[in-house]
Order: structure tokens, then C-alpha cells, then sequence
């Protein structure tokens, strides 16, 4: 029994030994393609499948006792399909070769183990079994399975190779399996590892380099080796700073490596510009740390180098930036203020506080708007801000800061201010603020004027009442008014008798001044807001009377005619011997049949024609279907 736990042992050694080449060749020769990296490993384990069955433990005439079992499943659960394939076939292949009773079952187990190993391998998710529950349930799978084969024996070499070897296969294929698994797992970790590392530091955009004690370099990346005019990384290898670059310029490096060396100080960010042979000037950042091994001794140093160029031309760009700005806004007339999110001022310039005097001490950099609104109520310097305002209105105030929004504010001295804010994409807001009491007091002026020159427009200049334009759009607007809501308007047109006469015998100007009482009289006896007195054309007036029915409309026309009569204004050319007026007057009420303003207008006219014909100084009224005169008061 102690023969077979050695035979079985020894063939785990050299089991291990083609394994342990394998992953020595393979880190010797990283950069073979994956697809020739699969091939070798089952060559390999092929091969310590061979050897293992060369250091079989015989059995029986043609049966023999190996790990060929263990390796395949290796190979396919830590492999893939593809190694397993080639392993597989080089065993079954060495295995006929041996030849012996035992071919055939040991054909069949070699298939067995290769459909289980493969079936691992894509349940696994087509990826090697790499943790260590994995592996050792692997590994106590083929245990049992290099038991379980036993039972292709007849069943009297069973039940002896049971006893005789049941054991040792049984345990040795398990450190077998678990061997070859942990042996890969690591190597792959190992590999991985070295391929990152790798990795960063050749394809790093920077400048990356190790250095020795003797500052030779040990490690560069592509970019240093390009950088000093060689193709490769490798060409680096052993060269010094005096090889690379003048005299001044490596003795300048090697005493500031030699400075790290000496201190175990590392050097951090230190920024110098270069001006190279041929080339701009250029900003570059170095780091370099001391290296030390597990027992803390010096054994190199690590360098990295950073080409800053775009940084410092971006950083002088914007702090010349920066300086126009702050120029800028030192002599900008307006106030400007930077609020950030907690509603505090990140930056005010002097204008701000300037054009809030008053508040001026609390408009500073860190004050929040409340504390400010507080200032202004305080000392009442804005009309919207009454002294007495409560602090729930205060907060109310300070929360509409972070609203989009243009205002004008009118301060209590007078002046003006426009203050427009923007809220910004990252909660700040840009606050700035105008004096626009020239502009606030023109826009007034013009306003003035333009109401003065609306009323010259709408306005008679001789009688003061409105002029004709005036009097068909308001004509027009209560019409509409009426017919819609079905209340009385009534019209009255005035004509003042023998007018012609009176300017022939008295002349223009007191004419003029005739029209002028007359209008004063009519604007006497027609006091509503709503109604309208006009000039409707040379010696005719016209008022529009809204909601005003037949009865009220006769009682102000005979108002009027009074009122012209009580101007006791002398015409030898009247019948009557003095001034005046002759009225006809209509009504539109709901169930009048009028077209529009100009029937209205003509109706009243055809009144006033019927107060004439019957002797002047009179009131006539005209009522659809219904025409007479009215008696002379």
C-alpha cells in the first residue's frame, strides 16, 4: 500500500512540474496570442496527463493507475472546452498506446471527465472556476469521480482495486485537481495583475519611470522613452540623466532625486518650464517618491511627470480674465451682485452699495437678503418697504430672490432703480441693479405730454368740448353698449339760430366768443361723467346722453335752451333779439328698429329741422313713427 501512495505521489509531483513550466513559459511569453495561450496550456497538461500515466501505478496485466483523470477535468474546468480537448486526446492517444485490458475503460473514463469537465466549464458562464469553493468542489467532484470509473473493472477487479488503491485515487486526484486549480487561479491573479501594472504604466498619458539607487532607469513608459528619442521602453533601461540631457540640465535632476534619496522626503507637484531645442516653452509638474522593499530599505525611486501646459496658459488666461473683469466692474455704473444658493452675496462692486445708501453697510459679501431687506426697512429707503413691515413679509421678500424677474423699485429720495435678477443654472443669482430716475422722469414727462397731445387731438380748441372725432367714437361705444344691454341712449344736436347773422353784423371774433358761452352753458347744463358734450361742426353742437330715456332727455335739452337764453347775449338779426338755440332730440331704446349711429345722428337732425320750422328756440323730439315738436318753454 506505501508503493502506491509513492507512485501516486511522485506522479503529482511531475504532474506539478509540467505545471509549474507551463506558467513559467507563459509569463515569459505574455505576448502570445490568447488562441496559442489555450493551446499551450492543454499541450501542457497533455503532456502531464502522458507523464502521469508513465509513473502509473500497475494493476492488473494492461490496467493501470494514474491523474490522467484530474488533469483533464483541470483543463476543462480551468481551461475551457479547447484545452480539455487537446489534453483529452493526448491521453487517449498515449493511452492506446500503452495498450492492455484496460483501453477500453480507460477510453471511457477519459470521455466522462471531459463531457463533466466541459459541462463545468459553461455552467461556470464559459470562464475558468477561479475561487476556492470552486475549486475544491472541483476538485471533490473528480475525487469522486476516479471512484466512480473504478466501476468500469469487472466487478471482482472492482471490488479489489477498491481496496487495494480506492484511497490513494481518491485523495491524491483530489490534490491533484485542487493543485492544478490553485496553481492557475493564482498564476491568472499574478498575470492580471502584472498586465494592469503594465498597463498603466506604459500606456499612461503622463510621464511614468522607476529609477534605481545609481538613478538609472529601471521602468520607463513609452511616452519618456519617445520623449528622449528612443523607440522603445526597453531602450531605457540603464541610462541616466547625463545620457539623455546636458550636463547642467542632469546634474539639475540628479541632485533633486539625490535630495529624495538621502531624506525619504518625497518631491510633490514641484511646476518648472522648460524652453527645449526647437520647441515652444512648455509647463511641466514632477512628483517623485522614495521606494523602499519589505524591509523598509531604500532601493529606488518612482517618478511622474506631468505636462501642464494647457493648465497654466488656461490659468494665467483666466486670471487675466479675472483682472478685466474686476476692472470692468469697478467702473461699470450699474450695482452688481452675485447671490449664491443660501441667498448670502458671494460678490457685490462698490456701485452696488453706493446706489442703496442707506443700506449700504449691509450689502457686504456674506450677508444674507434678509438681513439686507431688513437694513432697507429700517431706514425706509424704498416706498414698496414700509418701516412697519412684519418679518413673515421680511422672509416673503427674501424668497422672490430666486425668481427671474425685472422690476422698477421707487425709493423714498426721489430717485429710481431698475433691478433685474437671473437665476442661473447652479442656484446662483446674478442681481443688477440701474439708476433710471433721468429715464423714469422723461418716461413721465412723455407720458404727460403724450396725454396733453391725446386731448388737443380729442378736443375743440375754440370751446373746450370735443371735437367731432371725438364725439362719433364715444357715439359709437355707448351705442354698442345700449343695443347690447338694452338700456336708453338718447342723442341731442344743438344749432344756435341765426348764427350767420350774428357774425355778419358782429364780426368773427364775437362769434367765436358767442360759440365759447354757448359751450359753457351746454357743459353747465350736462354734468354726468359718462355723458358727452361736443363741437359738432361750425355753429352746431351735439351730446350723447347714455341711459337717459325720452322724458330725461327733453328735460336736459330744455335745460340747455335756457341756459343759451340765460346768456341774455344781444342779436338784432334774431326774431327773438338775443341768442338762441334751437334742440332736436331722440332716443334709442331696446325696441327701436336703427341700423347704426349714422340713422341715430339723422333722426335727431330731422328733430332739430322740425324745431326750427316751427319758430326757433325750441326742443324737438323724433321718435321712430312718431314726429313732433315740442312746446317752447
Amino acid at each position: 500500500m506505501s508503493d502506491v501512495w509513492k507512485v501516486l505521489a511522485g506522479n503529482l509531483a511531475a504532474v506539478a512540474l509540467v505545471v509549474s513550466v507551463w506558467t513559467h513559459f507563459s509569463y515569459r511569453f505574455y505576448r502570445i496570442p490568447a488562441t496559442w495561450r489555450s493551446a499551450g496550456l492543454g499541450l501542457t497538461l497533455g503532456l502531464a496527463a502522458t507523464a502521469s500515466m508513465m509513473l502509473a501505478v500497475p494493476f492488473d496485466v494492461g490496467v493501470i493507475f494514474d491523474l490522467r483523470l484530474a488533469i483533464i477535468e483541470s483543463a476543462a474546468v480551468f481551461g475551457g472546452p479547447g484545452p480539455a480537448l487537446v489534453a483529452a486526446m493526448m491521453a487517449a492517444g498515449f493511452r492506446i498506446y500503452l495498450g492492455g485490458a484496460g483501453v477500453i475503460p480507460g477510453l471511457i473514463a477519459i470521455a466522462i471527465v471531459l463531457l463533466i469537465g466541459t459541462s463545468l466549464w459553461f455552467l461556470a458562464g464559459r470562464k475558468p472556476l477561479s475561487q476556492a469553493p470552486s475549486i475544491l468542489s472541483a476538485a471533490l467532484l473528480l475525487g469522486a469521480l476516479s471512484i466512480a470509473v473504478l466501476g468500469l473493472l469487472p466487478q471482482a477487479d472492482f471490488q479489489r482495486a477498491i481496496d487495494q488503491v480506492g484511497v490513494p485515487i481518491l485523495v491524491l486526484n483530489f490534490a491533484a485537481t485542487a493543485a492544478i486549480g490553485f496553481s492557475l487561479a493564482y498564476f491568472r491573479r499574478f498575470t492580471l495583475e502584472r498586465d494592469i501594472l503594465h498597463a498603466a504604466l506604459t500606456q499612461a498619458p503622463d510621464y511614468h519611470y522607476v529609477k534605481d539607487l545609481e538613478h538609472r532607469f529601471v521602468v520607463a513608459n513609452l511616452n519618456v522613452a519617445r520623449h528622449n528619442g528612443r523607440a522603445k521602453s526597453s531602450e531605457m533601461v540603464g541610462l541616466t540623466d547625463f545620457d539623455l540631457t546636458p550636463k547642467e540640465r542632469a546634474k539639475q535632476l540628479h541632485d533633486s532625486e539625490a535630495v529624495v534619496l538621502r531624506t525619504g522626503q518625497a518631491l510633490r507637484d514641484f511646476e518648472e518650464l522648460l524652453v527645449e531645442d526647437g520647441q515652444a516653452p512648455r509647463w511641466y509638474s514632477t512628483s517623485k517618491v522614495p521606494l523602499r522593499n519589505r524591509q523598509g530599505e531604500m532601493v529606488g525611486l518612482a517618478g511622474v511627470t506631468v505636462d501642464v501646459t494647457e493648465k497654466k496658459l488656461l490659468e494665467q488666461e483666466l486670471r487675466s480674465s479675472r483682472n478685466m473683469m474686476a476692472q470692468a466692474m469697478a467702473e461699470m455704473s450699474d450695482g452688481l451682485a452675485m447671490f449664491g444658493p443660501d441667498a448670502r452675496i458671494v460678490f457685490c462692486n462698490d456701485q452696488y452699495r453706493k446706489i442703496f445708501p442707506r443700506s449700504a453697510y449691509a450689502r457686504r459679501e456674506g450677508a444674507h437678503i434678509t438681513d439686507i431687506i431688513r437694513a432697507a426697512v429700517r431706514n425706509g429707503e424704498r416706498q414698496d418697504l414700509p418701516i412697519d413691515l412684519d418679518e413673515d413679509s421680511i422672509r416673503a421678500a427674501g424668497a422672490t430672490l430666486f425668481v427671474n424677474k425685472d422690476e422698477v423699485i421707487s425709493m423714498t429720495d426721489g430717485r429710481w432703480l431698475s433691478l433685474r435678477t437671473r437665476v442661473t443654472e447652479d442656484k446662483h443669482v446674478l442681481a443688477l441693479v440701474s439708476d433710471i430716475t433721468a429715464i423714469k422722469e422723461s418716461e413721465l414727462s412723455l407720458k404727460s405730454f403724450a396725454e396733453r397731445m391725446k386731448g388737443l387731438a380729442e378736443t375743440d380748441a375754440l370751446t373746450g368740448l370735443a371735437n367731432r372725432r371725438s364725439f362719433d367714437d364715444g357715439l359709437q361705444k355707448q351705442f354698442d353698449l345700449a343695443k347690447a344691454s338694452g338700456r336708453p341712449l338718447s342723442v341731442l344736436l344743438i344749432d344756435v339760430d341765426r348764427f350767420k347773422a350774428y357774425n355778419d353784423r358782429y364780426g368773427h371774433l364775437a362769434g367765436d366768443a358767442c360759440l365759447r358761452s354757448i359751450a359753457g352753458a351746454i357743459t353747465t347744463a350736462v354734468r354726468r361723467g359718462s355723458d358727452i358734450a361736443a363741437r359738432f361742426g361750425g355753429e352746431e353742437f351735439a351730446v350723447v346722453l347714455p341711459d337717459t330715456d325720452a322724458r330725461s332727455a327733453i328735460a336736459i335739452a330744455e335745460k340747455i335752451r335756457e341756459a343759451v337764453r340765460g346768456l341774455d347775449t344781444m342779436h338784432e338779426g334774431s326774431e327773438h333779439g338775443i341768442i338762441t338755440a334751437s334742440i332736436g332730440a331722440t332716443v334709442f331704446t331696446s325696441d327701436s328698429r336703427v341700423n347704426g349711429v349714422s340713422e341715430l345722428v339723422g333722426r335727431a337732425d330731422l328733430a332739430l329741422y322740425q324745431a326750427k320750422n316751427a319758430g326757433r328756440d325750441r326742443v324737438g323730439f323724433q321718435r321712430l313713427g312718431d314726429e313732433r315738436t315740442a312746446k317752447p318753454g
